[in-house]
């Protein structure tokens, strides 16, 4: 069965709808909570960008990368093919509703959360965490070229484990049966 296999009724706007996630109101519904935070994004609210949406939103802040993604929608039982999943996540990044965080190369994370913070990366275990944005204090940045405004900031502390040992991961990638 889909995540959105229930249909919602017409949505009609209420207090909190500026802010459709969390939920304000735990009454209401998650699907329409996904629709009125797209359609406040500018986004039409596809079957795929529903799916997606509520499989990013509904757990709260959190890091994915597109294969995550993908492997969810799959055991989910979304039929989406993994270019849709790329660029649905890029159109959510320009919408504004996601942040990408860059960690290694082509390594790419999708954060729900894009309040002004920073990030941990755990190269032993692949994991971006989020790092409160008072918690770390940039200064003596250089004066930005003429022309040109720095738009922002962002660090990622690279964690490793301490005895330079790898650690094992409780998440098996490309296991199979």
């Amino acid at each position: 069965m889909s995540v959105l296999a229930s249909k919602d009724q017409d949505h009609k706007p209420v207090a909190g709808d500026h802010i459709p996630w969390p939920q304000k109101n735990p009454s209401s519904c998650p699907i329409s909570a996904v629709k009125a935070r797209l359609r406040t994004a500018g986004l039409r609210p596809t079957r795929q960008r529903m799916a997606l949406g509520w499989l990013l939103f509904a757990k709260g802040d959190r890091h994915v990368s597109a294969e995550m993604l993908y492997e969810e929608a799959l055991r989910a039982r979304e039929p989406l093919s993994l270019a849709t999943v790329y660029n649905t996540l890029r159109q959510f990044s320009e919408a504004g509703l996601l942040r990408q965080v860059s960690v290694s190369g082509p390594k790419t994370f999708f954060d729900t959360n894009v309040s002004e913070h920073h990030h941990f990366y755990n190269e032993d275990d692949e994991t971006v965490t989020d790092i409160p944005g008072s918690m770390i204090q940039v200064a003596g940045l250089p004066d930005a070229p003429e022309g040109m405004m720095i738009a922002s900031v962002e660090v990622i502390v690279r964690l490793r484990s301490a005895d330079g040992e790898e650690i094992e991961t409780k998440r098996v990638v490309g296991h199979h049966a």
